[in-house]
């Protein structure tokens, strides 16, 4: 029989795990900067590419990932082609690396290249920083979905020449803006921050809106790029889910490295598997299979066209958001499937293999009950209960995003940190 938590006494691991919870629910992500990830992303050289994922030596990249990297070569002029990427990535003269090893946080394949802009999102609380690059656009076809042609290369350097100028100068205007008040709002307003982003980026407009008609007086930019750049984050709803990303990461980060916890800091995936971290196993990737998958396909895609080339958004669901959040975002139904019944269900169990609710997301359904936070890799096993992520789903051969759905981290995971998490510091 088990003893009820109030009348037990609290373990290292418990405190551990409750520090860790704190540090989550503490984080004050501030964007303070847009800028080229070659100036900012540490350890970024001119020859490096990031991509999502644990860890893998180059030549174990398949499949969409490989191309994508290959493409964010040939897109940085690191190649003349595809064939000469191919030629230096095999010598070694251009370099790939993971974006979690750079404080980097990628969506599917996750490519960083170093021209790319990325946000700058300080975690004020804590000292840290989380960068991502910017979101591409509403088109299927992106290159962190493993396409790239002429359409992809505009869309890239449209972002880095006249979105990311415009948006750092509004930044830098403002001050800096606070994401976490934005986020919590966002929530309360039918977003879960990841799959949905739609009242975040409507909350973000609107707070850079006295940046951009300073910005228009004095005539720094010309009205062109304004207006391209205020449109194209007005057509992209997403644009938000980048910022809440890098946020995401500056958060988990900061809960990284407690001893004894046995709470999640992040979930990963690449083309050959799913990783997660543990904060008290900070030097660890604990590996799996790709994660199980409920998904709603864009017609005329089936099972059988989706492919894994990456993907590290579930930074959120880390910190209680996106599947953790899903009873705030009942409209994802028409994305992703589901019911809002379903949803909530989905969304209540959580609770019990998280270690806290969080102080700030708050779902209105629940009775403005703050989120689960806190996945606790004990807890998962326990109960058998999988964290749930909601996600874009990429397909075979260059296609691009075929459908959305919802994800289930595999058990293996966390039997393999519980493992190891025994094997550093016995049993409570």
């Amino acid at each position: 029989m088990s003893i009820p938590a109030s009348e037990r006494t609290l373990t290292r691991r418990d405190e551990a795990n409750a520090e860790a919870a704190r540090r989550m629910c503490e984080a004050e992500p501030v964007l303070v900067d847009l800028r080229p990830a070659g100036e900012v992303v540490p350890g970024m050289t001119p020859t490096t590419i990031l991509t999502s994922g644990a860890p893998l030596a180059w030549e174990e990249y398949e499949g969409g990932q490989r191309r994508a990297l290959i493409a964010g070569a040939v897109y940085e002029g690191l190649a003349a082609d595809e064939e000469d990427a191919v030629r230096r990535l095999d010598a070694g003269e251009i370099q790939v690396s993971t974006c979690h090893e750079h404080g980097c946080i990628g969506s599917v394949a996750g490519i960083y290249t170093p021209s790319m802009p990325v946000f700058v999102v300080e975690n004020q609380r804590h000292g840290n920083t989380g960068f991502c690059n910017l979101y591409e656009g509403e088109s299927r076809r992106r290159l962190n979905y493993g396409v790239y042609d002429e359409g992809v290369a505009d869309g890239l350097r449209f972002l880095e020449h006249t979105v990311a100028p415009v948006l750092a100068a509004a930044v830098r205007r403002a001050g800096g803006v606070p994401l976490k008040p934005l986020m919590a709002r966002a929530v309360r307003m039918g977003d879960e921050l990841h799959s949905r982003n739609t009242a975040a980026t409507t909350l973000l407009i609107k707070e850079l809106v006295p940046q951009f008609v300073d910005l228009a007086g004095d005539g720094e930019f010309d009205s062109e790029a304004l207006r391209r750049t205020v449109a194209f984050l007005s057509a992209s709803d997403y644009s938000f889910l980048r910022l809440s990303m890098a946020a995401a990461k500056a958060t988990a980060d900061a809960a990284h490295g407690v001893e004894h916890s046995s709470v999640m800091t992040a979930m990963t995936i690449n083309c050959r598997d799913f990783s997660i971290r543990i904060s008290g196993l900070p030097d660890l990737w604990l590996r799996g299979p790709h994660p199980i998958v409920e998904a709603k396909l864009f017609e005329p895609y089936t099972a059988d066209d989706i492919e894994w080339i990456g993907g590290e958004s579930c930074i959120t669901e880390t910190v209680g958001l996106g599947g953790f959040a899903q009873a705030a975002a009942f409209a994802l139904q028409a994305y992703q499937g589901g019911s809002p019944q379903e949803m909530a269900r989905v969304n209540e169990a959580m609770y019990d293999i998280t270690v806290a609710e969080h102080t700030d997301y708050l779902v209105p359904y629940f009775g403005y009950r703050g989120t689960p936070v806190g996945i606790d890799a004990f807890k998962v096993l326990e109960t058998g209960i999988l964290p749930v992520i909601d996600g874009g789903l990429a397909g075979k051969n260059g296609v691009g995003q075929v459908g959305a759905g919802i994800l289930k981290a595999p058990s293996e995971c966390f039997a393999a940190a519980r493992d190891a998490y025994v094997a550093r510091y016995g049993t409570d």
